[in-house]
């Protein structure tokens, strides 16, 4: 399980010269630190505003993850789970795609969810 997610971004021949020019400069060590630091910078200019945000949707922030035993437990108190994370959501291997439907009501994942794709796709029309 990484805790990093691989993403594609199309820059502009002109400024990935400039990313270039500044990693050549010693200003960074690679592409990727450039990019990193400057997404660390947007995301501390924006603060106040996630904040708001996570309070008003009730969002975890930081790792959750459940396996089938923890699922089990819900299903025989009778409770649903409505699962609202920033960052990430790690529903394990050993959940099957049935026992998901019947314990899960709604997820929303701003990040990255891990779990099977049978458990994926049944839970597809839970997802916000």
């Amino acid at each position: 399980m990484s805790d990093t997610e691989k993403i594609t971004i199309n820059m502009s021949a002109v400024d990935l010269g400039k990313v270039d020019l500044l990693v050549n400069e010693g200003l960074y060590s690679n592409r990727t630190d450039f990019i990193r630091t400057a997404i660390r910078s947007q995301l501390e200019k924006h603060t106040f505003e996630i904040q708001q945000s996570v309070t008003r949707h009730s969002f975890v922030i930081g790792v959750m993850s459940y396996n089938r035993a923890d699922l089990e437990k819900r299903k025989q108190k009778g409770k649903k789970l409505s699962l609202s994370v920033i960052g990430m959501l790690h529903l394990h291997d050993d959940i099957p795609a049935e026992l998901a439907l019947e314990v899960i009501e709604e997820i929303k994942v701003r990040g990255i969810f891990n779990a099977s794709p049978e458990v994926k796709a049944a839970l597809a029309d839970r997802m916000k």
